[in-house]
């Protein structure tokens, strides 16, 4: 992929770009109650975010929907969060950062994550600040809860990391290794949602029913480590059934609806092996798993039915950033 760094600067000088390209995700179990201190497991995928950061007389963000001009509002997540990042060093940001990415908003495959991810790579490339995945993880968090409120951080965790990850708040993730690479099929809903409001609705279920939802929590993590020991064991027949039942569970707490359920009734009809919510549910993504060597026939035969897939392979890797010189 090339970089837009061959642009010159208005004095004719070499002009330095910094590029940071970030992965979206799936979350395969867990989600909602990995908020609550649940385990989950997620895994990077191909679809990614990139960021541009280069010099300017004040700060800049342009993305896909809009575009914040020096001494504007600056009420773009992303925009605040590059004040951020300045501010903590005392430096007035003097950057312009160009967003594009593949990832639709509002699909539950990170969107926002991956944005803020490759947001604080680039501009961090740019200004030789650190660019390990702490780093770059510590700075997106402050973005990602500008957009979701209370996030777990599992999104950011896994677009910085890269890979597939169980996933704990407060604990260090865990990378897994499997055998080979495994092709998921990501089912749109053509439904955007906000991530903050179902987390919210989720979590009212533990003040209506603490005992209850604690209980949920717990199986929670009893599921991601059978699915965890399923997926690296290879037995995906099983694997599928634990996404289906996962999304049984998601259903009864409120984060599916007729849309979500009836594309997963869909895709176990198409022969996947399971299929389930991604994400903060309520529209988004559904994830499903298609049985060995029927994955394009799968998605062809979800086309003639009317719905908008992709294959993604996993695992993908994290963040990369680099730097370069034009004139």
């Amino acid at each position: 992929m090339r970089s837009s760094a061959t642009r010159r600067s208005p004095s004719g000088e070499p002009r330095l770009t910094a590029v940071a390209e970030a992965p979206g995700k799936v979350i395969i179990t867990g989600e909602h109650f990995v908020v609550h201190g649940a385990l989950a497991l997620a895994a990077a995928i191909g679809q990614r975010t990139r960021a541009e950061a280069s010099r300017a007389p004040g700060l800049v963000v342009e993305t896909p929907l809009a575009r914040s001009a020096p001494g504007g509002t600056g009420q773009l997540p992303v925009h605040r969060l590059v004040r951020e990042m300045y501010r903590m060093r005392s430096a007035e940001p003097r950057v312009r950062v160009t967003i594009t990415s593949e990832l639709p908003a509002g699909s539950g495959l990170g969107s926002s994550a991956s944005a803020m991810v490759a947001t604080a790579a680039a501009v961090s490339g740019l200004e030789g600040w650190p660019t390990d995945p702490p780093s770059i993880i510590e700075a997106a968090m402050f973005g990602e809860r500008l957009v979701h409120g209370r996030p777990s951080g599992i999104d950011v965790a896994v677009s910085a990391a890269g890979g597939v990850l169980q996933f704990r708040v407060g604990e260090p993730p865990r990378p897994l290794e499997l055998a080979g690479p495994l092709r998921l099929l990501v089912v749109q809903s053509g439904e955007r949602r906000s991530s903050k409001r179902l987390i919210s609705k989720v979590s009212s279920t533990k003040g209506a029913h603490p005992h209850l939802f604690a209980g949920l929590c717990d199986s929670a993590s009893l599921i991601t480590e059978l699915a965890t020991e399923r997926l690296l064991g290879g037995r995906l027949r099983d694997l599928g059934r634990i996404m289906t039942y996962n999304h049984a569970v998601l259903a009864t707490v409120g984060a599916s609806n007729e849309r979500l359920d009836r594309l997963v009734d869909l895709c176990l009809e198409c022969g996947c092996y399971g299929a389930k919510l991604t994400g903060a549910g309520g529209g988004g993504s559904v994830l499903a798993l298609p049985a060995e060597g029927a994955e394009e026939a799968t998605a062809a035969l979800l086309a003639r039915r009317g719905v908008r897939s992709f294959l993604s392979e996993v695992p993908s890797g994290g963040v990369r950033v680099w730097t370069s010189e034009g004139r």
